[in-house]
């Protein structure tokens, strides 16, 4: 299997300076939090999402995973960027979801852990 990755250095380094704002409704990531219902609505519609498991790649500071486990799903969220991850371990805390976040990327996930995930998402990463 090939391990290579396409991890952009400067791409983790953008939401690693916008982190902390992740949650902000206001912010550079309130077309994210516009659009969440709608993805939310769609993926459940598609996957049926309450009791499955589900890995959402690229998962930022939490906002769909934690949307998700909102509709009963069993969330693991993985990131590259450690400032996002922490925003999202943060909000947890308030939010009273449980969602699983690792720093980690998609290959070395599939490598650590072989198995599968009733649906992952993949989210505004191309």
């Amino acid at each position: 299997m090939n391990t290579a990755t396409n991890v952009d250095p400067a791409e983790i380094a953008k939401f690693e300076a916008l982190a902390s704002r992740w949650w902000d409704p206001n912010s550079e990531f309130k077309p994210l939090h516009d659009i969440n219902p709608l993805r939310l609505d769609y993926i459940d519609r598609y996957a049926n999402i309450a009791g499955k498991t589900v890995l959402d790649v690229g998962c930022g500071g939490g906002i769909l995973s934690e949307a998700m486990a909102s509709y009963g799903a069993d969330v693991t969220g993985i990131d590259m960027g450690e400032a996002p991850l922490s925003v999202a371990e943060l909000h947890l805390l308030e939010s009273g979801r449980k969602v699983t976040y690792q720093k980690i990327t998609v290959e070395a996930l599939a490598q650590e852990v072989p198995g599968s995930f009733d649906a992952i998402t993949c989210m505004e990463m191309l």
